[in-house]
Formats: structure tokens, sequence, C-alpha cells
């Protein structure tokens, strides 16, 4: 049976990667391929690739492992950079791993060897992925640039507005389950699996809970 790797990626933490999962996994069903392993990750795939951890450990794992096939839904998950996507795909092909990118139905190995149209196809939808990317930067550093002059030129004052702080009892209405699972001692870790809110958002939620407060500040203090 072919075995394969699955390599999921989003660009923020509001994404989820499910849908690539579950698309590719449906996919590898209906071709009868073995899912090894699913490497995934929350980050810019403007990030280098040295620094993405998902892309360090799926090439350290298809070097020690009998892997056939690596399974992308798009291109575009290998880094939106061309050169080192292009690098990611020959280090794959030297170790007799193929490329699944499944939006195409395109396979960079044939029967083993290296597939030269597969080649072309990949390199033009990277360059389109890498030029996508440049004209949005672009774009939105024009309007940028445009809000701030016009903001100057009208005396407007720049950012949020000043209603949009949320006042005190705001919080503590938004917050009161997060505030009642303090209250109950549980770890900051736990109430924010619990409640999917940030560590550092439950911390803040301390100067609403006096007793605990100052707990806080005679053990740090």
């Amino acid at each position: 049976m072919t075995k394969v790797v699955l390599l999921c990626r989003v660009s923020t933490q509001r994404q989820d990667y499910a849908r690539q999962v579950r698309e590719l996994t449906e996919w590898c069903d209906t071709m009868k391929w073995e899912i090894d392993r699913v490497f995934s990750n929350k980050v810019s795939g403007a990030r280098r690739n040295a620094e993405r951890r998902e892309i360090i450990e799926l090439l350290g794992y298809i070097k020690t492992h009998h892997i056939d096939k690596v399974c992308v839904l798009e291109i575009s998950r290998l880094g939106r950079n061309t050169l080192e996507a292009l690098n990611i795909i020959r280090t794959l092909n030297e170790n007799g791993v193929c490329l699944f990118i499944k939006n195409y139905n395109l396979e960079t190995l044939t029967d083993g060897k290296v597939n030269p149209v597969a080649s072309l196809i990949c390199t033009i939808l990277l360059e389109i992925s890498q030029m996508e990317r440049m004209t949005i930067r672009e774009r939105m550093e024009s309007g940028r640039r445009q809000y701030i002059t016009t903001c100057r030129e009208n005396d407007i004052k720049m950012g949020r507005p000043e209603s949009y702080k949320k006042t005190d009892d705001r919080r503590r209405e938004q917050y009161s389950k997060e505030i009642s699972l303090l209250r109950k001692g549980l770890s900051l870790r736990q109430i924010s699996v619990i409640t999917g809110t940030s560590v550092s958002t439950i911390r803040k939620l301390y100067r609403f809970i006096p007793e605990i407060n100052e707990q806080r500040i005679g053990i740090t203090g």
C-alpha cells in the first residue's frame, strides 16, 4: 500500500486546517493510500522555511521513514517563496518521495522519475502565488499611506475611536466565565483550554478579583 504524509498549513491563528486534513484524508481513502502522519501548523507562508517547524520535521521524517508521497491541498502550502518551495520539492524528489498536489491532481514523480511537466507547472503556480502576495501587500501599503495622508490633511485623529475601548463592566460581562473559573482556582492554561481565551487575556482578568490579585502581588512582590 502507498504510504503518505499530509502537509497542512494556515496563515493565521484564526484559521483552521481541519478542512485541508478532511479533503486530503477523503482523497487518500479513495486512492487506498495509507496516511502515516499529518504535519500541520498555523504560521505565515511568508516566513522562511528554515523557521517553519513542520517543514523541518517533514524533511527529516521522510529521510528516516519509508514514505511514498507527501500530499498537499495546494502548492502554496509549501510556502510562498518560489525558490524555497522548489528546494523542498527537489529534496523530496531526491529522496524518492513524490509530491502530490490535490487541487491540480499533480504528481512530481512518475514511476520514480521526475515529471518535467509537473516541475514546470509547479514553478508557474508558485510564481503566480508569490506575485499575488506581493500585489496584495502593495495594495495594503498604498491604502495605509492614503489613509494617513487623508487623516493629516483633514486633521483626523488616527487609530481606534475612544468609544472602542471596553469598560470594566463590559469586560466583566464578556469574560464572566473566565473570571468564575479563576475564582474556583483553575490554572490559566486549564481555563484557556475550556474557554478558548488566550492565556495572556485571562491573566489580565486577575484585576477583577481583588482577593486573588492581592495574593499574587504578595507572592511576586
